[in-house]
């Protein structure tokens, strides 16, 4: 008998244990995915229209899950929430994503790439035709100053003008603004903005004005096309639910698919989706532009992390794209 009750007590401490084991290595029932605005993120628009997260956890065992979007407006604020745990998987601009991977020692990576598309910096000041041009009564709205993509390719585009030692010259210009407002400060010249470096549509919109112009191009700073948006998590959730990161990665494949494949539909979507007033031919026109791709592949982002750890904004140098990427995307054509 009492080698029957010891048993039975062994037994029922084995069945704990792998109860336990496996709710420690179960994949979450539920997600919180964040996306910002414009059409930079309409592959995200896709997925949460089309319940793709759902139908590629659905497909990989995972049931039917719980998926949550919310919007944040810069890529400061999408880490805030990714570190705080109130988000699981944040998009923004590389800016934010490299300098997280770098304070994380590697903790946090990059899923994969949104897009590739043109960030112009346009301003309604005539006198300024060169970024050399600007001067203290300027000002330069950026989403994150000195952190976001648009505010570091300023600093690579400084220290080409002026040397390398004065990468910083400009910033003392440069305001925090949201898309929207820096649009309608702009075009109205309120608040003292007289430039923009922004992202699709609104510097796009803003041209449309016939005061404003476009004084400098990311193409040629970079020297090519670059990858704009991106999405990325901790490493800790990735390891700790593999299937729905499948899942999560998938839909986003699926989504850039879908746009590749009709993008007379995907503009309408965005249209949809954005509540936006704009005309579904002028979101067409954007769509098509060559410059503009909807890509999983991460494009020039080496360049800009070795200038952001040669400026001090990275601890880490990196010596391969690959090093803040996970896996999955490592078999593309990125650079």
């Amino acid at each position: 008998m009492a080698g029957g009750k010891t048993w039975r007590l062994l037994l029922t401490g084995f069945f704990i244990i792998a109860c336990h084991s496996f709710k420690a290595f179960a994949d979450l029932q539920e997600v919180t995915l964040a996306k910002q605005y414009g059409d930079s993120y309409l592959p995200l628009m896709v997925m949460e229209h089309y319940r793709l997260v759902e139908k590629h956890a659905s497909m990989l065992g995972l049931g039917k899950i719980k998926v949550n979007w919310t919007s944040v407006s810069g890529g400061a604020a999408a880490n805030d929430a990714l570190l705080s745990g109130r988000l699981d998987f944040v998009s923004g601009g590389l800016g934010p994503l490299l300098q997280l991977w770098g304070a994380s020692s590697g903790k946090v990576k990059g899923v994969a790439a949104l897009n590739s598309m043109p960030l112009l910096l346009n301003t309604n000041n005539s006198s300024v035709k060169t970024i050399r041009d600007f001067s203290d009564k300027d000002r330069i709205a950026v989403p994150a100053v000195r952190v976001s993509m648009q505010a570091v390719v300023l600093r690579m585009a400084a220290a080409k003008e002026f040397g390398e030692k004065d990468f910083d010259r400009l910033d003392r210009l440069t305001v925090t603004m949201t898309q929207s407002d820096a649009t309608a400060a702009l075009m109205t010249g309120s608040a003292g903005v007289s430039a923009h470096f922004g992202n699709s549509p609104f510097q796009f919109q803003q041209l449309d004005d016939p005061k404003i112009r476009t004084v400098l191009n990311s193409y040629d700073v970079m020297g090519g096309p670059q990858t704009f948006g991106v999405v990325w998590t901790t490493a800790k959730f990735r390891e700790e639910n593999p299937k729905l990161y499948k899942a999560v990665f998938a839909a986003l494949s699926e989504a850039v698919d879908k746009i590749n494949a009709d993008k007379k539909a995907a503009s309408e979507l965005y249209v949809q989706m954005s509540n936006s007033k704009t005309k579904v031919d002028y979101v067409y026109k954007i769509l098509t532009n060559p410059q503009v791709g909807y890509s999983l592949a991460p494009l020039s982002t080496l360049k800009l992390a070795q200038f952001m750890h040669k400026v001090g904004q990275i601890k880490i140098e990196p010596k391969s794209w690959k090093d803040y990427f996970f896996p999955e995307v490592h078999e593309l054509p990125g650079t």
